[in-house]
């Protein structure tokens, strides 16, 4: 009974892109975990739409494939590949002190996993496990944030309303005095970006409001129009922060007209790194843990549309990753 009761406990699935936007289940044994290890049981797990659809697609270029690999990812891009890195679940097995508590980490989407216990991190009780999957979203908004040194009473125009989008909205809108506009092409939206605490417009009506003369400009679109947009809302030296990774695709960034007239600043911002500015005092692990704290504010639900169950994922997967599909966060459900 004791060896059957083993098995059990053991017993995981795992999702893997197998092919061009095709995915499975597949069955593994993940043993028991060693000194400084403990076992996860998943309760949530979050889709990063951007990313994994980019993957989903085998999208991701030869030359990042390593600096794209996910931690704990296996398999090889493009294909087949084991990827994702916004897990939440519940030890189950490993320290007694770690027993029972709810845990982040940056593992793909997996019912049982085992991991070093430097990689967990614990989520505040005061945040439900579902919400705490947007801890990696946040964590790109926060470290954008940084990048973009914004502070109060600044012009801030955020290009794009997709989670990272509208979690950097959110943070913009609580800096004192901060006028923060959110653009995005689907009007639905407007009601969650009012809710964050920022002004919202309609791609379509964004043109009609004539120069918008702003200090700091976040281009979260993964698109050349969104690019163009951001760089034509840009005042004098103003600095404007890419978010959008687009893979293998080329991108248009018109830098003709008055871009250099401007002197405008464009500059890339990703989560691989700690932000300069903080990096002499912030590693992966306190960035992550305030990343955490942040989500403590129950609008951020809000950002989590679609909830699937995790033996439908392979069915749902083409669904949830297709290009312009409707809905912001999706949840896997274990």
């Amino acid at each position: 009974m004791r060896n059957a009761a083993n098995r059990e406990n053991n017993a995981a699935h795992a999702l893997w892109i197998e092919g061009p936007r095709q995915a499975a289940l597949r069955s593994t044994c993940v043993g028991e975990p060693g000194a400084g290890e403990a076992r996860i049981a998943m309760l949530w797990s979050g889709i990063s739409r951007g990313t994994e659809r980019l993957v989903f697609e085998g999208r991701v270029p030869a030359g990042q494939a390593k600096s794209m690999r996910a931690p704990f990812q296996e398999g090889e891009f493009p294909f087949p590949v084991k990827y994702g890195y916004c897990a939440v679940g519940r030890v189950e097995a490993g320290p007694a002190e770690w027993l029972g508590r709810t845990v982040f980490c940056l593992h793909p989407h997996q019912s049982r996993f085992i991991v070093p216990l430097d990689m967990p991190r614990p989520v505040p009780e005061n945040i439900p496990p579902r919400r705490a999957t947007l801890a990696a979203n946040m964590e790109t908004a926060l470290n954008a944030l940084w990048d973009s040194g914004a502070g109060p009473v600044d012009k801030i125009v955020v290009i794009g309303a997709g989670v990272v989008g509208l979690l950097v909205a959110a943070l913009c809108a609580g800096l004192p005095g901060a006028d923060v506009t959110v653009v995005d092409i689907h009007p639905s939206r407007g009601k969650i970006a009012a809710s964050l605490g920022a002004k919202f417009v309609a791609g379509a009506d964004f043109a009609a409001l004539g120069e918008q003369d702003a200090d700091i400009v976040f281009n979260a679109s993964a698109s050349a129009q969104g690019l163009a947009l951001a760089l034509g809302c840009a005042g004098l030296e103003a600095k404007i922060v890419e978010m959008s990774w687009y893979g293998d695709a080329a991108v248009a960034a018109p830098l003709g007209g008055a871009f250099h007239a401007k002197r405008l600043r464009l500059i890339s911002s990703q989560v691989g790194q700690v932000s300069p500015s903080r990096r002499p005092r912030w590693n992966f692990a306190r960035r992550l843990d305030k990343a955490l704290e942040l989500l403590a504010d129950a609008r951020f639900d809000a950002l989590i549309t679609d909830e699937v169950a995790f033996e439908d994922a392979p069915r749902e997967l083409p669904r949830i990753l297709a290009p312009g599909a409707k809905g912001l966060a999706t949840a896997l459900r274990y």
